[in-house]
């Protein structure tokens, strides 16, 4: 039997919130910045999804047999995509009319709906799937959560709906010795499939591919088809999961990324024994060879492949309790314009927005992050979120005669209800200051956290430092730290540390100890 390789991409684009300021409450009910949403996407269409789909058909075209790839699309870039670039919306479904592409359900709205048990995820899978049988013609049979989130209970809710197949990260902490090179099941429901991400491969082409400090850099084909036929024999399956925006927007034209993706169909097909299939046809093919048990949920973000990324710090934790809070009140309003909104608010990147990591992980973030800061994100986010429960909340029984007596008495009220806002304003900054402040102050950074740091913060440390305290802080380091540090030195710098530390035979660890704790100093202030 042919081993498979999946190629799975994924197409999101969130609502981006316009800039809602406190005094917008109750006065505005628009939120979004549609002359950005419009913008970014014409710029990843012409950049990103028209030349890849189209380098895609031509590959499918050539390959009709043994080349297929699956995507997965969420409702909210489907929506603009109606809206801003139908061209590109025409550009999918002829993608999709080869009947070589696997369209894979979601939730509508990229939400973290899974997380609670109230119905709202089963809704918006639902909801997404009508809206891929309008859009395409298809019914999907496989499923990938938002962000590739997944825990033994959430796949047990996805196989109750249905689906027979699952995406998820192949994270090391829940796969210890096993590879995510095989087929799993869900340790609850054997009857979904469970298909793990090779993270290793699909990184370096979403996140390395133009690095060019990177030592395996640069990628060609014939290079990944030589780390293809060293994976083991028994190894059945390669599971390549990424951002589509992967292709064109965030590694450009210029890196060779189009390239490489034309070569690479041709590449495997003739000199391994891998076929391209989709998530769909691998469960017919392939034998799951175990369950899989994740009791905790696991994503594909950032170093710990958790839910850190949207969900743990304050501001995040506050805004997602709030949010979450109002399941039940949405589910009995028929407001066409409120479940419009309720969808768009939902998106996971208004958390990832509010995420305060430091490490090479909120490098990412940055790119990713159209705020000044987290405090900023959450401050906008709350101001939309307070009108939106307003309006909500108008729409319970006899709201409507509250708001009409209200606007009667404004004239007598106006002054003190200027009074209240502003002091409860005041006391809503300071709370959220005092939360940013309290999780900064968790984000604290320790002397081996230098190993995760990109070679651009690692040169900015060493500026940092004299030769004599650098030598010191990496007296007895782990090998991860002094590779990671000592290729950004000169070579004049390697040498005087190499001086410095030869005579250093009498140093003691809690010097050493104290160094470290100068060095973990300058880290916090530098980042």
């Amino acid at each position: 039997m042919s081993k498979s390789i999946c190629l799975y991409f994924q197409v999101h684009q969130p609502f981006r919130l316009r800039t809602y300021r406190f005094f917008d409450i109750g006065k505005s009910h628009h939120y979004y910045d549609e002359y950005f949403n419009r913008l970014i996407l014409r710029r990843v269409a012409e950049k990103s999804y028209l030349p890849m789909n189209e380098i895609l058909l031509n590959i499918i075209k050539k390959n009709p047999k043994d080349f297929k790839v699956s995507f997965s699309f969420t409702g909210l870039v489907l929506e603009q995509m109606e809206r801003y670039t139908p061209e590109v919306l025409e550009s999918f479904r002829k993608l999709i009319a080869t009947g070589n592409v696997e369209v894979l359900a979601e939730t509508y709205a990229h939400s973290l709906s899974a997380l609670r048990n109230n119905g709202e995820f089963e809704n918006q899978v639902k909801a997404h799937t009508q809206k891929i049988e309008q859009l395409f013609g298809v019914k999907p049979t496989s499923l990938r959560n938002t962000e590739l989130i997944y825990s033994d209970e959430i796949g047990e809710r996805v196989a109750a709906m249905g689906y027979n197949v699952m995406l998820t990260e192949g994270a090391k902490h829940v796969l210890g010795w096993k590879s995510p090179n095989f087929m799993y099941t869900n340790a609850i429901n054997p009857k979904l499939k469970v298909l793990l991400r090779h993270f290793r491969l699909s990184d370096d082409i979403t996140f390395r591919f133009s690095q060019q400090s990177w030592s395996e850099w640069p990628i060609t084909a014939e290079k990944m088809v030589g780390w293809l036929n060293q994976v083991p024999e028994k190894e059945e399956i390669i599971n390549i999961f990424m951002d589509y925006e992967t292709f064109g927007e965030h590694q450009p034209a210029a890196s060779g990324i189009f390239d490489f993706m034309k070569a690479l169909p041709d590449a495997v097909l003739k000199n391994t024994p891998y076929r391209f299939r989709t998530p769909a046809e691998i469960a017919k093919i392939h034998q799951p060879v175990s369950a899989i048990h994740v009791p905790y949920p696991i994503s594909w973000a950032d170093e710990e492949r958790d839910l850190s990324a949207w969900i743990g710090n304050n501001l995040q934790d506050d805004a997602f309790e709030k949010l979450t809070s109002l399941t039940e009140k949405i589910i009995e309003t028929d407001d066409a314009d409120l479940k419009r909104d309720w969808y768009y608010l939902q998106s996971s990147d208004h958390f990832y927005y509010m995420c305060t990591k430091w490490l090479s992980d909120g490098d990412v973030h940055k790119y990713f992050n159209h705020y000044p800061s987290p405090y900023e994100a959450y401050i906008n986010y709350m101001n939309v979120l307070s009108d939106f429960t307003i309006r909500l909340e108008e729409q319970a029984p006899g709201a409507a005669e509250i708001m009409d007596d209200l606007l009667k008495n404004t004239g007598k009220l106006g002054k003190e209800l200027g009074k209240i806002a502003s002091k409860k304003m005041q006391e809503a900054e300071k709370s959220v200051k005092e939360k940013y402040q309290q999780t900064k102050a968790k984000s604290k950074p320790v002397f081996e956290d230098i190993k995760h740091l990109s070679d651009t913060k690692i040169k900015k440390l060493i500026k940092e430092l004299d030769a004599e305290q650098l030598a010191v802080a990496l007296k007895d380091a782990g090998e991860e730290i002094r590779e990671k540090v000592i290729p950004n030195l000169t070579q004049k710098a390697k040498k005087q540390m190499d001086d410095l530390q030869q005579k250093m035979t009498d140093i003691k660890h809690k010097d050493v100890q104290a160094m470290r704790k100068k060095v973990e100093e300058k880290l916090k202030k530098i980042f």
